[in-house]
């Protein structure tokens, strides 16, 4: 009986999980668009910049990923308190930019892997260099980057969840209001919320490793191995 009233309870809740996993899905592209936009100026900085923004962007990676996504959430969420931010800004901020600390690495693994020849021959035929990094070198890049990228993904929708303890009402945090509106069914309501991230992060890779293949370059080295250059 009382594993069918269970059973009833996560039928009835049906409604609250797919609110809270479309919440996560779009947060999960919300930080990892912020990443990226950020990233890749970061790693361009690393790579083709002067002392001072080869610095600065190396702290920037070495700080947010050195710190807690948690302890990175209070930072910005109380932080800015008194500017009167939103949950959603803070935590897109904190998240975002620890995924851009990430993702730049990333990007720049994927620039390494690319022959310095092509920069070479891009200058020789009038390219300036900053023409020459994004219509030659970045393109390629991008591409050569999806694969180590796709495991970011994976991480990241998995880090929504942690945005719970600052307000936003994602899937964990609808799963504790039906843990407390049935009072208990606490292992399964949160059996449910496993699954639904191992979905989502199943599907994820999927899609990734598809168009990944589809744009693969013939001939050069994975983003993860130029890592090893770094």
């Amino acid at each position: 009986m009382e594993t069918s009233s269970g059973l009833m309870i996560i039928w009835e809740s049906w409604p609250m999980f797919l609110s809270g996993t479309i919440t996560a899905v779009q947060l999960c592209i919300l930080f990892l668009g912020v990443g990226v936009v950020v990233a890749v100026p970061v790693s361009l900085s690393q790579i083709y910049g002067g002392k001072s923004l080869k610095f600065s962007a190396s702290v920037f990676e070495q700080v947010f990923r050195g710190l807690p996504a948690l302890v990175l959430l209070f930072l910005f969420y109380f932080g800015l308190a008194e500017l009167d931010v939103s949950p959603l800004v803070a935590a897109t901020l904190a998240m975002g930019l620890r995924s851009a600390a990430y993702q730049s690495q990333i990007f720049r693994g994927a620039i390494l892997s690319i022959d310095s020849g092509q920069m070479v021959a891009a200058r020789s035929i009038g390219m300036s260099r900053i023409r020459a990094i994004k219509c030659v070198i970045l393109p390629q890049a991008i591409r050569l980057a999806i694969p180590p990228w796709s495991n970011e993904f994976a991480n990241m929708i998995k880090d929504t969840s942690y945005v719970f303890v600052v307000g936003i009402i994602e899937l964990m945090r609808q799963g504790r209001y039906v843990v407390a509106g049935s009072f208990g069914n606490a292992l399964l309501v949160y059996s449910v919320i496993a699954l639904i991230y191992l979905f989502l992060t199943y599907c994820g890779l999927f899609l990734m490793g598809r168009l990944s293949k589809k744009l693969a370059i013939p001939g050069f080295a994975s983003a993860g191995a130029a890592m090893e250059r770094i």
